[in-house]
């Protein structure tokens, strides 16, 4: 064989084997594809006590509040606050389910939140239902990308603990990731009756002496209400 029908050869030989690496690449993220979608199918369609979970929440008016810890000023004039910021549970606003506490340039604060309703097509009595899913807290002069997280995506929010503990483990993974999921693919769940509300980007310039209460809207859009601290004694533990 000549040096020039060998070259020729070993490049189709690995044009070939190039060819059948994509393959099996695609197949693999193709079948992974498949039973994504296929475990989240049998959630959505199947499973009754999760349905029946979705649908015993009620309308909720108050899912949590935020008020600064403290304040301080650089050399530079610029103002940093530490921002404490609380959950509480589905349906009872008086009970504490998560607690943190945010470092924040600046003192006017955005809270940035995935709002997933499920519509009758879905819960079938005529009523929808929501989850309020906390994504991240940042400053006016830091981008909403660079904002610390609230809640890690794909994780299963506490306040939500009564639909996790309705499904197996490893059921609870794939459905609070494909709930997560919502917020860069909202038509992803739309099939079922499920999708996401954007725009939900609140943001308030917060004083020491103040809380401030997040609300739930007529139209299920979250904002904030704000109370003199002394004065914040019903449906809040400061």
């Amino acid at each position: 064989m000549t040096a020039g029908m060998w070259t020729r050869t070993s490049g189709k030989i690995a044009g070939t084997l190039v060819g059948l690496t994509a393959l099996a690449v695609a197949a693999v993220l193709g079948i992974s594809f498949y039973l994504s979608s296929s475990s989240i199918h049998s959630l959505l369609s199947e499973n009754h006590e999760l349905n029946k979970a979705i649908t015993n929440l009620t309308r909720e008016e108050q899912i949590g509040y935020a008020r600064v810890e403290s304040e301080s000023v650089d050399e530079l004039g610029q103002k940093s606050l530490v921002v404490r910021f609380v959950q509480t549970a589905a349906g009872n606003p008086k009970e504490i389910v998560d607690e943190q506490l945010f470092a924040v340039s600046g003192d006017v604060v955005h809270f940035d939140a995935l709002i997933v309703k499920f519509t009758d097509e879905y819960v079938q009595d005529g009523k929808e239902r929501a989850l309020y899913l906390w994504r991240r807290i940042y400053g006016e002069q830091t981008p909403p990308e660079q904002g610390e997280a609230i809640q890690a995506p794909g994780s299963a929010p506490e306040r939500y603990h009564a639909i996790s503990k309705s499904l197996k483990v490893k059921e609870r993974d794939v459905f609070w990731e494909a709930v997560w999921s919502l917020a860069n693919d909202p038509e992803r769940l739309s099939r079922y009756g499920i999708k996401a509300v954007f725009g939900n980007a609140i943001y308030t310039r917060m004083e020491a002496d103040k809380i401030y209460l997040f609300k739930i809207g007529a139209t299920g859009q979250i904002y904030p209400e704000v109370v003199d601290f002394g004065a914040a004694t019903k449906g809040v533990k400061p």
